[in-house]
């Protein structure tokens, strides 16, 4: 194991210094388009509703919507305890929201925030993932280590599926298969979604507290996002971690860009965008965009390639407690593709 982190490590450094030598772009991937300006709150996750061309914002005690075929106008709607994740649930005008501090999760409606049903969740609810008809929902408990599963017909959860606590960000490594990272284990876990357990785990040396994943499905590639400043990349087919890739620090989301072909981690410490493309399974760092501090969240629209990040200023902490945000600071920047 440690001649693997040593052999990754050094992978890792020249990576660095070949991105580092690199050109910039002549045209830059993204640049500033505009600030939304929406309430005070604390964030977490950050979705795009295809179907209706907006941005969802998990906001605290409520759900933010942000029109983008309306100006972006902005609204705030439900009644959550410490919003986490937000997904619109297709063929629907509902949004299923993880409310982390009752263990439960609400199905609201989108335009007026009406709470069509509180469904009871392993606890400390999160992240969120749909399955590709939309019809099943897999909620991650992180500290429980319980992936809860969803029947949105029924409005019921019909089942648990046992994993380790620190669960983050879920992706699928095939079609009954999901992929999990694990913050507190520095690995992704492996659940099976028919026999509803555990399936495996694969190693993420010199990864440390792993949170945002992302899938490029042509490739079987995935890429966690890690708190020291690298992401590791993974063969999934192959269960196996194939290279360290520096990025900034402070990430909690990895996006992927398919029209593109690369992936995108926002960085909320270092107030950057890491970008990471793919030809083939050959992975290239490029330059990274500068956006602000606090930014680690983000969703993307993938017909116009906006990227949409929460973020605000933040006042100095006080004896190791959480920075409370500057009254008034709390935005969206919105990234556009290119100049």
């Amino acid at each position: 194991m440690r001649t693997l982190s040593l052999f990754l490590g050094a992978a890792a450094a020249a990576l660095a210094a070949t991105a580092a030598s690199a050109q910039p772009d002549a045209v830059p991937s993204f640049h500033v388009a505009g600030s939304i300006a929406a309430p005070d709150s604390r964030w977490d996750f950050a979705s795009w509703d295809a179907a209706h061309n907006r941005v969802l914002v998990a906001h605290g005690q409520d759900v933010l919507v942000i029109d983008a075929g309306n100006g972006h106008a902005v609204s705030s709607i439900g009644k959550l305890a410490g919003a986490h994740g937000v997904v619109a649930i297709p063929g629907t005008d509902s949004l299923l929201v993880s409310s982390g501090h009752d263990d439960s999760v609400r199905i609201l409606g989108e335009l007026d925030g009406t709470e069509r049903a509180r469904i009871a969740v392993a606890a400390d609810p999160d992240a969120i993932i749909l399955s590709a008809d939309g019809a099943t929902a897999y909620v991650m408990g992180g500290d429980s280590g319980v992936i809860s599963v969803i029947d949105l017909v029924k409005q019921a959860e019909v089942g648990r599926i046992t994993m380790k606590p620190g669960l983050e960000v879920p992706v699928f490594a095939g079609p009954n298969l999901l992929a999990v990272n694990n913050e507190q284990q520095s690995e992704i876990e492996l659940a099976d979604l028919g026999s509803r357990a555990m399936a495996g785990t694969i190693a993420l040396p010199g990864c440390k507290a792993p949170t945002g994943l992302a899938v490029a499905p042509d490739q079987h590639l995935a890429l966690s996002s890690c708190a020291n400043g690298v992401a590791a990349l993974v063969d999934l087919a192959g269960r196996r971690l194939v290279a360290l890739l520096p990025i900034g620090q402070g990430p909690d989301t990895v996006i992927w860009q398919q029209a593109k072909q690369r992936f995108l981690v926002p960085c909320g410490r270092s107030g950057t965008l890491s970008i990471i493309a793919l030809d083939g399974a050959r992975p290239t760092v490029l330059p990274a965009v500068t956006t602000e501090t606090s930014a680690r969240t983000a969703a993307l629209d993938p017909v116009s390639g906006h990227l949409y990040l929460p973020a605000a200023r933040m006042q100095p902490s006080v004896a190791g407690a959480r920075p409370a945000l500057v009254p008034g600071s709390f935005h969206v920047l919105d990234l556009a593709p290119g100049y």
